[in-house]
């Protein structure tokens, strides 16, 4: 027996929203590529916006999973996508310039499996669960790629985890009596420093799953209305993309990482003044509805 919440409907179907969210998600993260093309780190920022993209149809996908009753199941859902995420993200990142896609293809498998194991194994018999698990995963995945992409300026492996060369010398064998010194040396790779090996990506997590789940929570109520909820979620990505630009003054040059922050903090002034605008259309609604009497009491 299942319980169902119901939850607006929009002007923007489930389906149209997933088709422009991936397909922005995917062009923004290639964009990034621009940066070995030219030889500048300045399109970084692109994988910002793709990230936005799939946290904006991600938080659909929440609000249609979560109308089913789930109660505290919105940031359950969330960390389920992220967790999902993360490891088809770190794995298809392996595959150069094919990693997008097929961090987005491992993620629809991973998805749809954790969505098999709750119906049918935990039992939660959500109609849902399945296709909106699979759908989540990919969010996450695609999210904390693009992030990471404009961090280090790359969706590709080495580059998330090798954070600069160091130089080892030794000497190559006995000098001479007078004779010059021979040193070999060796160009090593520092882990530490990298956005997986100092732990960024852990940061990038967590900013992605608040982005993704806050939307639908924030708004929820008998007046909830999509294009607010979508709002919402635009404007929180663009605050996680601001502090994610902060992080990428560690991997990036100046001009670069400033680019990536100015867009940001534009992007979440223009949203925040909309969301509010929103907000106040949606209260101002109520000022004709009618007072609400309470069973056995006078109005």
């Amino acid at each position: 027996m299942t319980a169902k919440m119901e939850a607006s409907a929009g002007a923007i179907s489930e389906n149209t929203l997933m088709i422009y969210g991936i397909v922005v998600a995917l062009v923004g993260t290639y964009l990034t590529y621009l940066n070995v093309v030219t030889g500048m780190a300045v399109f970084s920022f692109f994988g910002g916006i793709g990230a936005i993209a799939a946290i904006w149809w991600g938080s659909d996908t929440i609000k249609h999973l979560c109308s089913y009753g789930l109660g505290t199941g919105v940031p359950s859902a969330g960390m389920v996508a992220f967790g999902a995420g993360a490891i088809a993200m770190i794995a298809g990142t392996k595959f150069g310039i094919a990693s997008p896609i097929v961090t987005l293809i491992l993620a629809a498998i991973i998805g749809a499996v954790i969505g098999y194991i709750a119906n049918n194994v935990i039992n939660m018999n959500i109609p849902v669960m399945i296709f909106s698990l699979m759908k989540l995963s990919i969010v996450g995945a695609l999210t904390m790629l693009g992030f990471a992409a404009m961090c280090t300026g790359t969706f590709m492996f080495n580059g998330l985890v090798i954070g600069g060369m160091t130089l080892s010398m030794e000497p190559a064998g006995e000098a001479a009596a007078g004779g010059a010194q021979t040193f070999m040396v060796t160009v090593l790779p520092e882990f530490a420093g990298s956005l997986i090996g100092g732990s960024a990506l852990a940061v990038i997590f967590f900013l992605g799953a608040m982005a993704l789940q806050h939307p639908f929570n924030a708004c929820l109520g008998p007046n909830e209305s999509q294009d607010r909820t979508l709002m919402l979620a635009i404007e929180v990505g663009f605050l996680s993309m601001f502090v994610v630009a902060v992080i990428s003054y560690a991997f990036l040059d100046m001009m670069a990482a400033t680019v990536g922050l100015i867009i940001s903090l534009i992007g979440w002034i223009y949203t925040y003044k909309q969301y509010i605008a929103l907000s106040k259309r949606d209260a101002y609604a109520w000022l004709d509805a009618k007072p609400i009497i309470e069973v056995g009491g006078h109005e």
